[in-house]
Protein backbone atom coordinates (compact mmCIF):
# COMPACT_ATOMS: atom_id res chain seq x y z
CA UNK A 1 0.00 0.00 0.00
CA UNK A 2 1.07 3.79 -0.93
CA UNK A 3 2.03 5.97 2.06
CA UNK A 4 0.61 8.94 1.19
CA UNK A 5 1.09 12.73 3.05
CA UNK A 6 -0.51 16.15 2.09
CA UNK A 7 1.87 18.83 0.59
CA UNK A 8 1.21 21.00 3.93
CA UNK A 9 2.74 17.77 6.12
CA UNK A 10 5.52 17.93 4.07
CA UNK A 11 6.74 21.18 4.33
CA UNK A 12 5.87 20.91 7.91
CA UNK A 13 8.14 18.22 8.14
CA UNK A 14 10.67 20.11 6.15
CA UNK A 15 10.24 22.77 8.55
CA UNK A 16 10.68 20.73 11.43
CA UNK A 17 14.02 18.95 9.87
CA UNK A 18 15.64 22.27 8.96
CA UNK A 19 14.54 23.69 12.58
CA UNK A 20 16.53 20.64 14.04
CA UNK A 21 19.74 20.91 11.64
CA UNK A 22 19.80 24.57 11.94
CA UNK A 23 18.86 25.77 15.42
CA UNK A 24 21.31 28.52 15.46
CA UNK A 25 22.52 30.87 13.23
CA UNK A 26 24.38 30.01 10.15
CA UNK A 27 27.29 32.19 8.46
CA UNK A 28 26.76 32.22 5.03
CA UNK A 29 28.92 33.41 2.11
CA UNK A 30 26.84 34.80 -0.74
CA UNK A 31 26.32 37.49 -3.57
CA UNK A 32 23.52 40.00 -3.74
CA UNK A 33 21.63 39.45 -7.10
CA UNK A 34 18.07 41.54 -6.17
CA UNK A 35 17.97 44.26 -3.22
CA UNK A 36 14.67 46.10 -2.96
CA UNK A 37 13.77 48.34 0.21
CA UNK A 38 10.22 49.21 0.73
CA UNK A 39 8.18 51.54 2.27
CA UNK A 40 7.72 50.18 5.58
CA UNK A 41 11.46 49.48 5.44
CA UNK A 42 11.58 46.25 4.94
CA UNK A 43 14.73 44.86 3.03
CA UNK A 44 14.27 41.93 0.37
CA UNK A 45 17.65 40.14 -1.05
CA UNK A 46 17.99 37.75 -3.41
CA UNK A 47 21.29 35.87 -2.62
CA UNK A 48 22.83 33.73 -5.34
CA UNK A 49 26.08 31.74 -5.96
CA UNK A 50 27.91 31.56 -9.08
CA UNK A 51 30.61 29.18 -10.47
CA UNK A 52 34.36 30.22 -10.31
CA UNK A 53 34.99 28.93 -13.92
CA UNK A 54 32.16 29.87 -15.49
CA UNK A 55 30.15 32.38 -13.79
CA UNK A 56 27.15 30.61 -13.74
CA UNK A 57 24.44 30.55 -11.44
CA UNK A 58 24.55 27.08 -9.17
CA UNK A 59 22.62 28.27 -5.88
CA UNK A 60 19.49 30.96 -5.23
CA UNK A 61 17.62 31.95 -2.33
CA UNK A 62 15.55 34.90 -1.02
CA UNK A 63 16.28 36.94 2.13
CA UNK A 64 15.01 39.38 4.58
CA UNK A 65 16.11 41.72 6.67
CA UNK A 66 13.22 43.35 8.67
CA UNK A 67 13.25 46.89 9.14
CA UNK A 68 14.60 47.30 12.93
CA UNK A 69 17.70 45.39 12.11
CA UNK A 70 18.47 46.88 8.61
CA UNK A 71 18.20 50.63 10.29
CA UNK A 72 21.58 49.44 12.12
CA UNK A 73 23.22 47.01 9.73
CA UNK A 74 23.22 49.26 6.61
CA UNK A 75 24.87 52.13 8.27
CA UNK A 76 27.37 50.33 10.23
CA UNK A 77 27.99 47.80 6.76
CA UNK A 78 28.36 50.76 4.41
CA UNK A 79 30.97 53.04 6.79
CA UNK A 80 33.05 50.31 7.81
CA UNK A 81 33.21 49.30 3.67
CA UNK A 82 32.56 52.35 1.97
CA UNK A 83 29.79 50.70 -0.65
CA UNK A 84 26.21 50.87 -0.39
CA UNK A 85 24.76 47.41 -0.20
CA UNK A 86 23.65 46.85 -3.97
CA UNK A 87 23.59 43.74 -6.47
CA UNK A 88 26.89 42.67 -7.37
CA UNK A 89 28.73 42.71 -3.53
CA UNK A 90 30.00 39.51 -2.01
CA UNK A 91 28.61 39.43 1.75
CA UNK A 92 29.28 37.42 4.54
CA UNK A 93 26.08 36.99 6.62
CA UNK A 94 24.86 35.40 9.43
CA UNK A 95 20.82 34.17 8.96
CA UNK A 96 18.18 32.22 10.38
CA UNK A 97 17.21 29.57 8.04
CA UNK A 98 13.68 29.29 7.76
CA UNK A 99 11.08 27.38 5.79
CA UNK A 100 7.28 28.22 5.06
CA UNK A 101 4.89 26.20 4.58
CA UNK A 102 3.36 28.86 1.75
CA UNK A 103 6.71 31.10 0.94
CA UNK A 104 9.47 28.14 1.18
CA UNK A 105 12.52 28.58 2.25
CA UNK A 106 14.00 31.96 3.00
CA UNK A 107 17.13 33.50 5.17
CA UNK A 108 16.09 35.98 7.97
CA UNK A 109 19.73 37.98 8.11
CA UNK A 110 20.60 38.86 11.86
CA UNK A 111 24.07 40.73 11.12
CA UNK A 112 26.96 41.19 8.59
CA UNK A 113 30.35 40.70 8.83
CA UNK A 114 32.18 44.18 6.56
CA UNK A 115 35.64 42.45 6.62
CA UNK A 116 34.68 39.54 3.78
CA UNK A 117 33.51 42.67 1.38
CA UNK A 118 36.04 44.68 1.96
CA UNK A 119 38.69 41.60 1.73
CA UNK A 120 36.81 40.79 -1.69
CA UNK A 121 36.46 44.44 -2.96
CA UNK A 122 40.36 44.52 -2.67
CA UNK A 123 40.80 41.37 -4.60
CA UNK A 124 38.63 42.50 -7.05
CA UNK A 125 40.49 45.62 -7.62
CA UNK A 126 44.02 44.27 -7.68
CA UNK A 127 42.05 41.81 -10.51
CA UNK A 128 41.15 45.29 -12.44
CA UNK A 129 44.29 46.78 -12.10
CA UNK A 130 46.33 43.93 -13.53
CA UNK A 131 43.79 43.02 -16.84
CA UNK A 132 44.47 47.03 -17.36
CA UNK A 133 48.33 46.54 -17.18
CA UNK A 134 47.58 43.18 -19.34
CA UNK A 135 46.00 45.26 -21.72
CA UNK A 136 48.22 47.35 -22.27
CA UNK A 137 46.15 50.19 -21.78
CA UNK A 138 46.75 51.59 -17.84
CA UNK A 139 49.17 54.05 -18.76
CA UNK A 140 47.83 54.98 -22.36
CA UNK A 141 46.32 58.27 -20.89
CA UNK A 142 49.65 59.27 -18.86
CA UNK A 143 51.54 58.88 -21.80
CA UNK A 144 49.54 62.02 -24.10
CA UNK A 145 51.35 65.61 -24.36
CA UNK A 146 49.75 68.12 -22.56
CA UNK A 147 48.85 70.90 -24.42
CA UNK A 148 50.77 73.88 -23.69
CA UNK A 149 47.92 76.19 -23.29
CA UNK A 150 44.56 74.12 -22.52
CA UNK A 151 42.19 76.65 -23.17
CA UNK A 152 39.37 74.17 -24.03
CA UNK A 153 38.14 72.25 -21.43
CA UNK A 154 35.53 69.69 -21.74
CA UNK A 155 33.69 68.73 -17.65
CA UNK A 156 31.98 65.79 -16.55
CA UNK A 157 30.38 66.88 -13.52
CA UNK A 158 26.78 67.44 -12.39
CA UNK A 159 25.33 70.74 -12.77
CA UNK A 160 24.78 71.02 -9.41
CA UNK A 161 27.55 70.43 -7.50
CA UNK A 162 29.31 71.68 -5.04
CA UNK A 163 32.64 70.92 -6.70
CA UNK A 164 31.68 72.15 -9.85
CA UNK A 165 30.99 75.52 -8.63
CA UNK A 166 33.92 75.46 -6.71
CA UNK A 167 36.01 74.62 -10.21
CA UNK A 168 33.92 77.07 -12.23
CA UNK A 169 34.71 79.92 -9.35
CA UNK A 170 38.50 79.17 -9.41
CA UNK A 171 39.27 79.14 -12.90
CA UNK A 172 37.37 81.71 -14.02
CA UNK A 173 38.26 84.02 -11.08
CA UNK A 174 41.85 83.62 -11.69
CA UNK A 175 43.72 87.03 -10.52
CA UNK A 176 45.61 86.23 -14.04
CA UNK A 177 42.37 87.64 -15.83
CA UNK A 178 42.92 84.59 -18.46
CA UNK A 179 40.01 83.05 -20.28
CA UNK A 180 38.85 79.69 -20.68
CA UNK A 181 36.23 77.70 -22.56
CA UNK A 182 34.54 75.91 -20.19
CA UNK A 183 31.96 73.01 -21.48
CA UNK A 184 29.69 71.26 -19.02
CA UNK A 185 28.62 67.40 -20.23
CA UNK A 186 25.91 66.84 -17.10
CA UNK A 187 26.52 63.73 -15.53
CA UNK A 188 25.39 61.57 -12.69
CA UNK A 189 28.35 61.16 -10.57
CA UNK A 190 26.82 58.43 -8.02
CA UNK A 191 24.67 55.73 -7.48
CA UNK A 192 24.09 52.68 -10.26
CA UNK A 193 23.55 54.58 -13.04
CA UNK A 194 26.57 57.26 -12.19
CA UNK A 195 29.09 54.51 -14.74
CA UNK A 196 27.18 54.82 -17.29
CA UNK A 197 26.11 58.63 -17.45
CA UNK A 198 29.83 59.36 -17.07
CA UNK A 199 30.97 57.10 -20.33
CA UNK A 200 28.03 58.51 -22.71
CA UNK A 201 29.52 61.82 -21.65
CA UNK A 202 32.87 60.29 -22.57
CA UNK A 203 31.36 59.58 -25.90
CA UNK A 204 29.98 62.84 -27.04
CA UNK A 205 33.31 64.77 -26.19
CA UNK A 206 34.59 62.19 -28.35
CA UNK A 207 32.47 63.75 -31.04
CA UNK A 208 33.92 66.86 -31.09
CA UNK A 209 37.56 65.55 -29.38
CA UNK A 210 39.08 68.37 -31.57
CA UNK A 211 36.92 71.28 -29.94
CA UNK A 212 38.90 70.59 -26.76
CA UNK A 213 42.47 70.22 -25.16
CA UNK A 214 41.37 68.04 -22.38
CA UNK A 215 38.76 67.08 -20.26
CA UNK A 216 38.01 66.72 -16.40
CA UNK A 217 35.91 64.31 -14.48
CA UNK A 218 34.72 66.02 -11.16
CA UNK A 219 32.60 65.66 -8.23
CA UNK A 220 34.06 66.69 -4.82
CA UNK A 221 32.85 65.68 -1.67
CA UNK A 222 30.14 62.79 -0.70
CA UNK A 223 30.42 59.45 1.12
CA UNK A 224 32.80 57.03 0.49
CA UNK A 225 30.26 55.01 -0.22
CA UNK A 226 29.47 56.83 -3.39
CA UNK A 227 31.96 56.89 -5.67
CA UNK A 228 31.75 52.49 -6.42
CA UNK A 229 31.57 53.31 -9.75
CA UNK A 230 34.97 55.05 -10.53
CA UNK A 231 36.51 51.38 -9.52
CA UNK A 232 34.53 49.76 -12.71
CA UNK A 233 36.49 48.23 -15.33
CA UNK A 234 34.10 49.65 -18.26
CA UNK A 235 34.97 53.24 -16.89
CA UNK A 236 38.81 53.01 -16.40
CA UNK A 237 39.11 51.51 -19.90
CA UNK A 238 37.26 54.79 -21.49
CA UNK A 239 39.68 57.10 -19.24
CA UNK A 240 42.97 55.02 -19.92
CA UNK A 241 41.66 55.20 -23.80
CA UNK A 242 40.45 58.20 -24.43
CA UNK A 243 42.38 60.72 -26.92
CA UNK A 244 42.40 63.78 -24.65
CA UNK A 245 44.12 64.20 -21.31
CA UNK A 246 41.47 63.22 -18.47
CA UNK A 247 41.98 64.97 -15.17
CA UNK A 248 40.09 63.96 -12.08
CA UNK A 249 39.07 65.82 -8.92
CA UNK A 250 36.62 63.27 -7.31
CA UNK A 251 37.18 64.86 -4.18
CA UNK A 252 38.14 62.17 -1.55
CA UNK A 253 41.59 61.45 0.06
CA UNK A 254 41.68 57.98 1.77
CA UNK A 255 41.69 55.81 -1.36
CA UNK A 256 43.11 56.25 -4.68
CA UNK A 257 40.03 55.09 -7.55
CA UNK A 258 40.98 52.95 -10.75
CA UNK A 259 39.79 55.74 -12.43
CA UNK A 260 42.13 58.14 -10.67
CA UNK A 261 44.74 55.54 -11.43
CA UNK A 262 44.24 55.74 -15.31
CA UNK A 263 43.95 59.21 -15.75
CA UNK A 264 46.34 61.67 -17.14
CA UNK A 265 47.33 63.03 -13.35
CA UNK A 266 45.07 62.99 -10.08
CA UNK A 267 44.11 66.04 -8.30
CA UNK A 268 42.61 65.67 -5.00
CA UNK A 269 39.31 68.16 -5.60
CA UNK A 270 37.89 70.17 -8.23
CA UNK A 271 39.69 73.11 -6.97
CA UNK A 272 43.03 71.56 -7.28
CA UNK A 273 42.50 70.82 -10.78
CA UNK A 274 41.41 74.44 -11.48
CA UNK A 275 44.43 75.28 -9.94
CA UNK A 276 47.00 72.67 -12.34
CA UNK A 277 45.23 74.52 -15.53
CA UNK A 278 45.88 78.28 -14.27
CA UNK A 279 49.26 77.09 -13.14
CA UNK A 280 50.14 75.76 -17.19
CA UNK A 281 48.74 79.25 -18.33
CA UNK A 282 51.09 80.78 -15.64
CA UNK A 283 54.28 78.72 -16.93
CA UNK A 284 53.33 80.04 -20.18
CA UNK A 285 52.82 83.42 -19.48
CA UNK A 286 56.40 83.47 -17.68
CA UNK A 287 57.95 81.81 -20.64
CA UNK A 288 56.20 84.93 -22.52
CA UNK A 289 57.71 87.35 -20.41
CA UNK A 290 61.18 85.50 -20.14
CA UNK A 291 61.72 86.21 -24.01
CA UNK A 292 60.52 89.69 -23.93
CA UNK A 293 63.33 90.38 -21.15
CA UNK A 294 65.82 88.78 -23.16
CA UNK A 295 64.85 90.50 -26.59
CA UNK A 296 65.06 93.58 -24.80
CA UNK A 297 68.27 92.85 -22.95
CA UNK A 298 69.50 91.71 -26.00
CA UNK A 299 68.67 94.66 -27.73
CA UNK A 300 70.35 96.90 -24.95
CA UNK A 301 73.69 94.93 -25.21
CA UNK A 302 74.01 95.76 -29.02
CA UNK A 303 73.99 99.59 -28.67
CA UNK A 304 75.71 99.27 -25.39
CA UNK A 305 78.28 97.50 -27.76
CA UNK A 306 78.26 99.81 -30.53
CA UNK A 307 79.08 102.98 -28.22
CA UNK A 308 81.70 100.73 -26.96
CA UNK A 309 83.21 100.22 -30.52
CA UNK A 310 82.74 103.61 -31.15
CA UNK A 311 84.81 104.76 -28.33
CA UNK A 312 87.34 102.69 -29.18
CA UNK A 313 87.24 103.85 -32.88
CA UNK A 314 88.10 107.12 -31.59
CA UNK A 315 90.79 106.69 -29.18
CA UNK A 316 92.32 104.73 -31.98
CA UNK A 317 91.76 107.70 -34.39
CA UNK A 318 93.56 110.21 -32.07
CA UNK A 319 96.72 108.92 -31.70
CA UNK A 320 97.12 108.45 -35.40
CA UNK A 321 95.99 112.08 -35.63
CA UNK A 322 98.28 113.28 -33.16
CA UNK A 323 101.48 111.70 -34.30
CA UNK A 324 100.79 113.08 -37.48
CA UNK A 325 100.57 116.42 -36.79
CA UNK A 326 103.75 115.91 -34.16
CA UNK A 327 105.85 114.67 -37.41
CA UNK A 328 104.51 117.20 -40.22
CA UNK A 329 105.28 119.68 -37.55
CA UNK A 330 108.88 118.27 -37.17
CA UNK A 331 109.31 118.48 -40.45
CA UNK A 332 107.82 122.11 -41.20
CA UNK A 333 110.67 123.52 -38.51
CA UNK A 334 113.28 121.87 -41.32
CA UNK A 335 111.65 123.43 -43.95
CA UNK A 336 113.25 126.68 -45.34
CA UNK A 337 111.36 130.27 -44.71
CA UNK A 338 110.65 130.40 -48.36
CA UNK A 339 109.03 127.49 -48.58
CA UNK A 340 106.53 128.67 -45.54
CA UNK A 341 103.75 129.38 -48.12
CA UNK A 342 103.72 125.96 -49.59
CA UNK A 343 104.22 123.74 -46.11
CA UNK A 344 101.62 125.97 -45.02
CA UNK A 345 99.08 125.50 -48.17
CA UNK A 346 100.88 121.66 -47.71
CA UNK A 347 99.47 121.63 -44.06
CA UNK A 348 95.93 123.20 -44.94
CA UNK A 349 95.77 120.54 -47.61
CA UNK A 350 96.67 117.71 -45.23
CA UNK A 351 94.27 119.28 -42.21
CA UNK A 352 90.97 119.41 -44.79
CA UNK A 353 92.15 115.71 -45.56
CA UNK A 354 91.70 114.59 -42.39
CA UNK A 355 88.95 116.41 -41.39
CA UNK A 356 87.00 114.64 -44.35
CA UNK A 357 88.19 111.38 -43.33
CA UNK A 358 86.95 112.33 -39.70
CA UNK A 359 83.05 113.03 -41.68
CA UNK A 360 83.68 109.91 -43.78
CA UNK A 361 84.04 107.96 -40.88
CA UNK A 362 81.30 109.42 -38.70
CA UNK A 363 79.14 109.01 -41.46
CA UNK A 364 80.00 105.20 -42.23
CA UNK A 365 79.33 104.99 -38.28
CA UNK A 366 75.98 106.75 -38.62
CA UNK A 367 75.06 104.98 -41.59
CA UNK A 368 75.98 101.80 -39.52
CA UNK A 369 74.02 102.25 -36.31
CA UNK A 370 70.99 103.52 -38.62
CA UNK A 371 70.89 100.36 -40.61
CA UNK A 372 71.53 97.77 -37.21
CA UNK A 373 68.63 99.91 -35.51
CA UNK A 374 66.09 99.25 -38.63
CA UNK A 375 67.07 95.53 -38.31
CA UNK A 376 66.28 95.34 -34.32
CA UNK A 377 63.17 97.48 -34.79
CA UNK A 378 62.36 95.52 -38.23
CA UNK A 379 62.52 92.53 -36.31
CA UNK A 380 60.97 93.32 -33.11
CA UNK A 381 58.06 94.34 -35.53
CA UNK A 382 57.76 91.04 -37.29
CA UNK A 383 57.65 89.42 -33.36
CA UNK A 384 54.86 92.09 -32.61
CA UNK A 385 53.21 91.18 -35.87
CA UNK A 386 53.30 87.42 -35.83
CA UNK A 387 52.29 87.37 -32.54
CA UNK A 388 49.56 89.37 -32.90
CA UNK A 389 48.56 87.58 -35.70
CA UNK A 390 48.80 83.91 -33.68
CA UNK A 391 46.45 85.54 -30.92
CA UNK A 392 43.92 86.91 -33.30
CA UNK A 393 43.79 83.45 -35.32
CA UNK A 394 43.43 81.75 -31.91
CA UNK A 395 40.93 83.95 -30.96
CA UNK A 396 38.81 83.29 -34.54
CA UNK A 397 39.33 79.61 -34.06
CA UNK A 398 37.97 79.57 -30.23
CA UNK A 399 34.78 81.93 -31.57
CA UNK A 400 34.24 79.39 -34.81
CA UNK A 401 34.31 76.17 -32.56
CA UNK A 402 31.91 77.67 -30.18
CA UNK A 403 29.36 78.70 -32.84
CA UNK A 404 29.96 75.28 -33.91
CA UNK A 405 29.17 73.35 -30.66
CA UNK A 406 26.02 75.99 -30.12
CA UNK A 407 25.04 75.07 -33.86
CA UNK A 408 25.20 71.39 -32.69
CA UNK A 409 23.33 72.10 -28.63
CA UNK A 410 19.93 70.07 -28.89
CA UNK A 411 18.57 73.18 -27.39
CA UNK A 412 18.89 75.06 -30.52
CA UNK A 413 17.79 71.93 -32.75
CA UNK A 414 14.57 72.17 -30.27
CA UNK A 415 13.92 75.87 -31.02
CA UNK A 416 13.62 75.38 -34.80
CA UNK A 417 10.37 73.13 -34.07
CA UNK A 418 11.45 69.59 -33.55
CA UNK A 419 10.42 67.87 -30.10
CA UNK A 420 11.67 64.67 -28.30
CA UNK A 421 9.34 61.87 -27.20
CA UNK A 422 10.15 59.84 -24.33
CA UNK A 423 8.13 56.48 -22.89
CA UNK A 424 9.53 56.37 -18.95
CA UNK A 425 12.51 57.98 -19.77
CA UNK A 426 13.56 56.25 -23.25
CA UNK A 427 13.60 57.81 -26.46
CA UNK A 428 10.66 56.41 -28.69
CA UNK A 429 12.07 55.68 -32.08
CA UNK A 430 9.35 53.38 -33.75
CA UNK A 431 5.25 53.55 -33.77
CA UNK A 432 5.78 49.78 -33.03
CA UNK A 433 7.00 50.65 -29.55
CA UNK A 434 4.06 52.09 -28.29
CA UNK A 435 0.55 50.79 -27.00
CA UNK A 436 -3.11 51.86 -26.27
CA UNK A 437 -2.80 53.90 -23.13
CA UNK A 438 1.15 54.24 -22.93
CA UNK A 439 1.93 57.35 -20.93
CA UNK A 440 4.40 59.42 -23.55
CA UNK A 441 6.31 62.92 -22.80
CA UNK A 442 7.04 65.02 -25.62
CA UNK A 443 9.43 67.24 -24.79
CA UNK A 444 9.58 71.11 -26.57
CA UNK A 445 11.99 73.70 -26.20
CA UNK A 446 10.33 75.73 -23.75
CA UNK A 447 8.32 72.38 -22.21
CA UNK A 448 6.69 69.13 -21.71
CA UNK A 449 3.64 67.44 -22.42
CA UNK A 450 2.24 64.59 -20.97
CA UNK A 451 -0.06 61.84 -23.60
CA UNK A 452 -1.86 59.08 -23.58
CA UNK A 453 -1.97 57.03 -26.53
CA UNK A 454 -4.72 56.28 -28.59
CA UNK A 455 -3.60 54.12 -30.96
CA UNK A 456 -5.80 52.62 -34.16
CA UNK A 457 -5.09 49.67 -36.29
Amino acid sequence: MIHKITLLELNKSIQDTLKDKFSDPVWIVAEISELKVNRNGHCYIELIEKDVLSDNIIAKTRATIWAFTFRMLKPYFENATGQELSPGLKILIQANIEFHELFGLSLNIKDIDPSYTIGDLAIKKREIIKKLEDDGIIDMNKELEFPILPQRIAVISSETAAGYQDFINQITQNNYRFKFYLKLFPSIMQGVNAEESIISSLENIYKHEHLFDAVVIIRGGGAQSDLSCFDSYTLASNIAQFPLPVLTGIGHDKDESISDIVAYKKLKTPTAVAEFILNKAIELNNILDSQKETINNSRLNYFENLNIDLINLTLRIKPVVEKTIHRNEFDLKLISKNLEAKSKTILNLKNSSLLNYSRSIKSDLGKNIRQKNYTINSFKNQIEHKLKLHFQRQTLLLKNNENRVDLLDPLNILKRGYSITYKNGQRVKSINKLFENDIITTKLFDGEISSVVNKKE
